[in-house]
């Protein structure tokens, strides 16, 4: 555990809070003005490892160029709720329309000295979140720090984790949640898709691959379609992952040419099997609802409900629009793989505004 503190004057600005991994949909932006929930889990702790802005990759080169403004590289991202002790610089509300969204640097401040500190991020269609500014903070333990068991284990996780639907209800900004709420494609299932395409179009050497009917189906077969050749041999995904070595599917699978694996939600590390192997990371969450998605709740035989009887759930959600991946996430995580380079896949990052026109993306 850990606590965060003013360089200046040494006053506490968290919560004790332990390190898990920085979720992929932290610098996602979804739809149009959508009240978004926080990004974090209360008590966690995130870092940056890059600037917060956009990026290109130079053809000549083989790092990412990352362009400001934004938060600086080792930004540490928390909930809004474990800050203490700032307050609100409101003049830096940056260009957002109905909260903060960070673009004019630090827009919190340390109560004591003063001292800019963090960026409070809450305008709609963005996750809620506090970033501290790595050169305003220092990093201290905290209570608890070094009795801690460790991060779980990937058995532990299959118990105790938590899948993410692939569908939820959004409301507007400003607007409380509602029965009737219209709904989405779940955000975070929209951005890991854009981080898998990127690893699976490497992972595809520009041959067509195939994945598993069903969710997996639905996120990237439109997509592999349209950005892969026809014909010839195909590649073959299939999910992989703890605890279904034993599968008989999974047995079946082994010859598989790409694997979609976990990642692990505290380390951020990607499960990795026995043999050598062509691995997608999907975040935990997603990837458990794909293993075992949620069975749909159940529907009379035949005919409405009687009369005087009333559902004790509700009917099976419907969303009305294709699945789209998330293209900045996408793009994001194929400029950051060393492989981007090769001419097939320039010419796919080059082309993305037109198919993002197309609705592919």
């Amino acid at each position: 555990m850990f606590v965060f503190v003013c360089v200046r004057c040494g006053s506490e600005l968290t919560a004790p809070l332990s390190q898990v991994a920085l979720p992929v949909h932290a610098r996602q932006k979804y739809g149009n003005g959508l009240q978004l929930p926080v990004l974090m889990e209360s008590g966690t702790f995130a870092v940056e490892l890059e600037p917060w802005g956009p990026s290109r990759r130079r053809r000549e080169e083989s790092a990412p160029v990352a362009a400001p403004p934004g938060d600086p590289a080792g930004a540490v991202v928390i909930v809004p709720g474990d800050v203490r002790g700032t307050v609100l610089i409101p003049e830096r509300r940056g260009g957002a329309c109905c909260g903060f969204d960070g673009s004019d640097g630090p827009n919190m401040a340390c109560v004591t000295c003063g001292l800019p500190v963090a960026s409070r991020i809450d305008d709609c269609s963005l996750w809620q979140a506090v970033r501290l500014d790595p050169d305003a903070v220092r990093r201290l333990p905290g209570a608890g720090s070094g009795t801690g068991a460790g991060p779980s284990s990937w058995t532990e996780l299959l118990a105790e984790g938590t899948a993410v639907p692939p569908s939820e209800p959004i409301a507007p900004w400003g607007e409380p949640f509602r029965a009737g709420d219209r709904w989405h494609w779940s955000p975070q299932w929209v951005a890991a898709a854009g981080q898998a395409l990127a690893h699976l179009l490497v992972a595809s050497e520009g041959r067509a691959v195939t994945v598993p009917d069903g969710l997996a189906a639905t996120m990237f077969r439109r997509a592999l379609d349209v950005l892969l050749p026809a014909g010839g041999p195909a590649r073959r995904a299939v999910l992989a992952g703890p605890g279904r070595q034993a599968d008989a599917e999974a047995e079946a699978d082994a010859s598989a040419d790409i694997l979609l694996v976990p990642s692990h939600p505290q380390t951020g590390e990607t499960w990795t099997p026995p043999g050598p192997a062509h691995l997608v990371p999907l975040p935990f969450g997603v990837w458990l609802e794909l293993v075992h998605p949620e069975p749909p709740p159940p529907v009379p035989a035949s005919g409405p409900l009687p009369d005087g009887f009333l559902r004790d759930d509700p009917p099976a959600p419907e969303v009305h629009e294709l699945f789209r991946i998330d293209w900045h996430v996408f793009q994001q995580t194929l400029d950051r793989l060393p492989a981007a380079r090769a001419p097939w896949l320039r010419e796919i990052t080059e082309n993305i505004t037109r198919h993002t026109r197309t609705g592919v993306l």
